[in-house]
This record gives structure tokens, sequence and C-alpha cells, in this order.
């Protein structure tokens, strides 16, 4: 166990993750208290409005509290780990920290270690030391029942361990199963008592396995031996029991990615009066040079799809009519026309829709635009795409064909005057050269800020990029 001399408790804090956010949630916890941390190690996952992001530790030391468990909203500001650290050095500079003096070991008798550990078994939320941390005040919880056995965090830093008691375990525990927060939820939900659940877990813990056990004993037929209770006169029939399984409805917490998607498409709905285009065009020739270009060697390993040669053909549209690339100052009551294209592309994640963008796109070429797209895609599928990844951009494409869909109208991003929506491309009967034939179709959707781009500005770009796909050559003479 480690021992500090002249150590103090300094509080890391909830920072913030990108501009201007306000909360985060706590994915994942690294370590548990007790565990020794260095300077830059990750302790925890957290997911904000914008992405998911790890939290590197400023200083070296020793884990004291977890202040919150996993699946918690925390605000900006607010003490989420406590590290004693030896010597009171500061916190690196900039480092969210405050200090404060170690709090003395609390009183209350503590269950043992469990065999082979070093160090109290501590499920995160239970067991925590009471401490003189100052924090941020939050909403009043309720109160934990008086007695509540704890795991003693300071005597473990001190090298203390209280050897076990041969006595009852206090009532208080009994009255507080073990179970973590997706387990409570999921128990009530299904209205089931946790003190009525036998536990499987390690050290007691109660599994979603033990809940759904005692949905199936509640609904197991009842044994023939009951206390005796007056029969109703005339029962009615009762209703079947209804499993989590065949449940009729199902309530998603909507917080980080999905609530900040929300907000900004309602935002955007209700304040820019969006218009939206739309235009089917053959792109045979594109595919036949989605093929050409995927032997040629200067895009060896390089992510060659329609959708390169279409936000290719976007940015050259953009830059033959580039007040489409622009965005409305209210305050300023000014229309800002932006002289570089930070192109979003749209990306569904088990997270939620996000909108990644490629910085200056319009200067890339476009090996250079193939190579920054397959890293957006491919961090974006990780989930590990970075808060300032999804800021500042100015003009967007959706693929909507990608999942069979042939158009739709898309909201746009907030901040931005077009979004461009791609349909699925399948062969369709065409006429191409005053003949019917079997041709590679598509269409396209252009939503715009009708504030600030007219019918003909809106038309013009979306013509444009239609021409260049069916006549994919036209990159070289018009770009």
């Amino acid at each position: 166990m480690t021992t500090m001399t002249n150590a103090s408790v300094r509080e890391f804090k909830m920072p913030d993750v990108g501009e201007g956010l306000t909360e985060a949630e706590i994915l994942k916890w690294y370590v548990q208290p007790g565990d020794t941390v260095t300077d830059g190690q990750v302790v925890c996952e957290v997911e904000t409005a914008k992405a998911a992001v790890e939290l590197p530790i400023p200083y070296d030391g020793v884990v004291r509290a977890l202040h919150f468990p996993e699946g918690t909203t925390v605000d900006v500001g607010t003490s989420i780990i406590a590290v004693e650290v030896a010597g009171g050095a500061a916190p690196a500079a900039g480092a969210p920290a405050a200090e404060t003096e170690p709090a003395p070991a609390p009183q209350e008798p503590q269950e043992p270690k469990a065999e082979g550990s070093g160090r109290q078994p501590v499920l995160v939320g239970y067991g925590v030391a009471t401490s003189a941390t100052r924090r941020r005040p939050r909403k009043a919880a309720p109160e934990a029942p008086a007695g509540q056995a704890a795991v003693s965090v300071q005597a473990e830093l001190n090298g203390r361990t209280p050897a076990p008691e041969p006595v009852a375990e206090p009532a208080a525990a009994r009255q507080r199963p073990l179970a973590k927060p997706p387990v409570r939820k999921l128990a009530k939900d299904l209205g089931i008592d946790l003190a009525t659940v036998i536990p499987t877990g390690p050290d007691g813990i109660i599994t979603r396995e033990d809940v759904h056990a005692a949905v199936s004993a509640t609904q197991a037929p009842e044994p023939e031996v009951q206390t005796p209770a007056p029969a109703p006169a005339a029962p009615a029939a009762a209703p079947a029991p209804v499993s989590y399984d065949t449940a009729r409805e199902t309530r998603i917490p909507v917080k980080g990615v999905r609530k900040a998607t929300a907000a900004a498409m309602v935002g955007s709905a209700f304040t820019a009066p969006h218009v939206t285009e739309f235009v089917t065009v053959d792109v045979t020739r594109t595919m036949k040079l989605v093929e050409e270009l995927k032997e040629d060697k200067e895009f060896s390993g390089l992510r060659v799809n329609p959708l390169l040669l279409i936000a290719k053909a976007l940015l050259v549209a953009i830059r033959r009519n580039p007040e489409i690339n622009a965005s409305w100052d209210e305050a300023a009551q000014e229309i800002v026309v932006k002289h570089y294209v930070n192109l979003g592309i749209a990306a569904a994640t088990p997270r939620g829709l996000i909108v990644p963008n490629i910085k200056d796109a319009h200067a890339k070429t476009l090996p250079q635009l193939a190579e920054s797209l397959g890293e957006l895609v491919s961090t974006a599928r990780e989930g590990k795409t970075s808060p300032s990844a999804m800021q500042g951009g100015t003009v967007t494409i959706t693929n909507v064909g990608v999942f069979g869909v042939d158009t739709g109208t898309p909201i746009l991003n907030p901040g931005e005057s077009a979004i461009l929506a791609v349909g699925a491309i399948k062969p369709q009967p065409w006429v191409h050269k005053g003949k019917v034939k079997p041709r590679q179709v598509t269409t396209l959707a252009l939503s715009f800020d009708h504030r600030l781009v007219d019918g003909e500005l809106g038309s013009k770009v979306l013509a444009d990029v239609a021409a260049i796909l069916e006549q994919p050559k036209r990159l070289i003479t018009w770009a």
C-alpha cells in the first residue's frame, strides 16, 4: 500500500473540453480509489454534447475518491475525482484543480478486504469516505441511511486496514443492496425492489441477470400453500404480466450528442427559412471515373468512392458561386461570406449523428481530399472525433444514399447556409443520346437559408454540381 507524507488532496474538476460546453456525462472510469496515477494518465472517458473525450489527470498521486458514478452528467467546473499528492506540489499550469486538507479517517466499522486484493472492494458511488473537500453546489440528493457502512479510503492511503469484527452486518448496509446505476434503473423500470433480489455478482453486487431472474420469479405460478386471504365474490380476469422483452414502450434518456443534435436541429429549423431544390442526374461517367481512380497509383491506399467526387464537385460549384458559402449574423444584421470552405460530412455513429468537417477543403487536391475523407470516416466510426473537428463548418454533405434512400430534405447545420443531400446511386432507364438505356442515376437535394441565398443562387450551385457529376471532366476545366 502506498504511504504518503506531507500530502494534500487535490480535486480534479470537469473541464470544458469543447468551446462553451456546460456539462458532460461520465462514460467510464479507468481508475478506482487506492490506484496510483501519474501526470497525463487517462482516468476517465466523458461524453459531451459533441463527442466522447478521454480526460488525463494533471499530477501524480493516489486516487482518494471518485465523486460520481458512471452514467452521471456533471456540470463543467465540478470536482469529479480527489487525488492525494505528495508534498502539496502545485498542479500543472492551467490544470483545473483546487487544494484541500485531507479528511480524517471515519470511525465507522469497515468491511474486510477482498481476498487477494491490494485495496478495499469499492463499487463506484458507494463506500467513499467523507471528506472536507469543498465542491460546487449541486442539486440536493437523498441522504443515505444513518450508519451506512463505508470503505475508508483515508485509512487505505495510510496503510491501515481495519480488521473484520465478528459482528452482524449493520442494518443500514443490508438496506442498501450493491448495484450499479444502470442495474438500479432497470430494477426501477421493472418495479423490482433490490432488497428482494439475490445477488450473484462479485462482492455481493446485483447484476442485470439477477434482476431479470427476480422478474421471472414474480411471474412464476404461486405455490399451493399460501397465507389465507378472502377471495373476491366476482374476480375479474387479471391482465397477463408484461415482461421486459415485450414491453410496449422503451424510454431512452436524451443526452450527449443526441441532446445537442436535437437542440441544434430545432433551432435551425425554426430560425433559418429553409428552401430545398432537387435534381436527378446521370452519374454513369462519374462511376466510371471512380473505378479508374482506384487503379491510379496516386490514389493507392486512399479511400476512393462516389462521395469523393461529389465533394469535389460541390467545392468547384462553391468556387464558381462563392456567395453560397456564407452565414447570417443576426446581431449585426450582416451576411458573412467565408473565403474558405470547412466541408462537413454527416456521419451516423452509435452515439448519434455528428458532422465533423475537413478544414480548408477548398485548398486540397483530389488525393489530399481523399485522404482527409478517409481519416474523417475512420475516426467517426471509432467514436474518437474531437470537438474541434466538429466546429467551424461552412457547408455540409449528407449521404442518405448509403441507406438506400433516393433523397431527402436536409436541415441546415446552425451557422451554415447550405447542405447537399446525396441519394442512392442505382441503374435506371435513362434517355442517353436519343435512346433509352440503363444508366447510373442519383437525385441530389440542396437545402439553403433563404435569407441570404435566393432561388437563383441555390439553383446555380445545384446545377453546377449536377453538371460536373454528369461530365466529370469539368472538374479540370472549371476547377
